[in-house]
């Protein structure tokens, strides 16, 4: 079988995409089904058509809304695998791929990685460590620090005993919640199913409502869907607490973010740490990046080189699965 992997650059600069296609060589090595492996270039929607000729494999496609769609798919008979290799996708047309005999996966390589980062979001906007050394330096550098009454430049915030709202508890926010039981905080949960097992006991889950209105920290990790674009709203903001602390690593559209600047502005959101935002990748700033209590990152919290290199195994990993008929990670 022939397949196509499409890898960039990695957005951190480390591993190089030299060293992770080496990777990739090494590791498909040892699948003995596939005959050819071709590497492009980031995968891009507009040549999706160029980069499936000829190939019963793709790996590294973006899934985007309605892509992959019933002429797509008629366009390429010889497709039989199509993977993410990504934690999210858009919509696809599930009957068109079950009847031209294409699976689809995703690739959840990054649930510790990504909730790591939305802790340190967190950790950033309680502590603000970056602020604080530069402020000692200064005032050391103007011999003021002993004459100062005042030895912190920002607010501290303990996390200790406050109450932490998960809303998705998937494999992501199931490490969230793990991270902030660690810091001694309660743990709420909504999703739309409730989760069961024994992994989730020491969550407590509840109502969205229930959660925004006990939360002091509310954490998105749930997907974007046509039910879940704008959910955080004006209305949804009125109900949570005064000053309460919003972390998002999910997906931006899932904010309102007109809402969410007024909120940011009046102080009823005390901060918000976003490492996206709507409408992403942008060209420009939008009304959020003027909100001085929003720490935005560049939809950076998949980056580190641990991470890619999970990110190719876990691939390979399902493609062997899907080729011993026991496909895992299909969306």
């Amino acid at each position: 079988m022939r397949a196509v992997v499409c890898q960039g650059e990695p957005v951190g600069g480390a591993p190089s995409r030299e060293a992770v296609v080496a990777y990739w060589q090494e590791q498909l090595a040892q699948v003995p089904e596939i005959t050819s492996v071709d590497y492009r270039e980031n995968f891009r929607a507009e040549e999706a058509d160029a980069v499936a000729a000829d190939y019963e494999i793709l790996i590294g496609a973006w899934i985007a809304d309605d892509l992959f769609d019933r002429a797509f798919l008629k366009r390429h008979p010889r497709l039989r695998y199509i993977a993410t290799l990504g934690h999210g996708f858009g919509r696809i047309d599930h009957e068109a791929a079950k009847e031209a005999g294409v699976t689809f996966t995703n690739t959840v390589y990054g649930d510790m990685t990504i909730a790591q980062y939305g802790m340190g979001l967190l950790l950033n906007i309680c502590h603000h460590v970056d602020r604080e050394r530069a402020y000692y330096r200064e005032s050391l550098e103007r011999g003021e620090f002993l004459f100062q009454k005042k030895h912190v430049a920002t607010r501290q915030i303990e996390l200790y005993e406050k109450t932490m709202g998960i809303v998705g508890p998937g494999s992501i926010g199931l490490c969230m919640a793990r991270m902030a039981a660690g810091f001694g905080m309660k743990v709420v949960a909504y999703s739309r199913h409730k989760k069961e097992g024994e992994a989730y006991r020491f969550i407590e889950q509840v109502s969205l409502e229930e959660l925004l209105e006990r939360s002091d920290v509310i954490s998105i990790h749930c997907p974007l869907t046509e039910e879940t674009r704008g959910m955080i709203n004006a209305e949804a903001i009125s109900k949570m607490k005064d000053g309460v602390i919003l972390i998002n690593t999910a997906r931006g559209a899932i904010l309102d973010e007109a809402a969410m600047a007024a909120a940011l502005r009046s102080g009823k959101i005390y901060a918000a740490g976003l490492d996206v935002v709507e409408g992403e990748p942008l060209c420009a700033k939008t009304e959020i990046f003027d909100c001085d209590n929003a720490e935005i990152t560049a939809h950076i919290a998949w980056a580190p080189a641990e991470a890619r290199y999970r990110t190719v195994r876990i691939a390979v990993d399902n493609l062997k699965n899907w080729l011993a008929g026991r496909p895992t990670s299909v969306i």
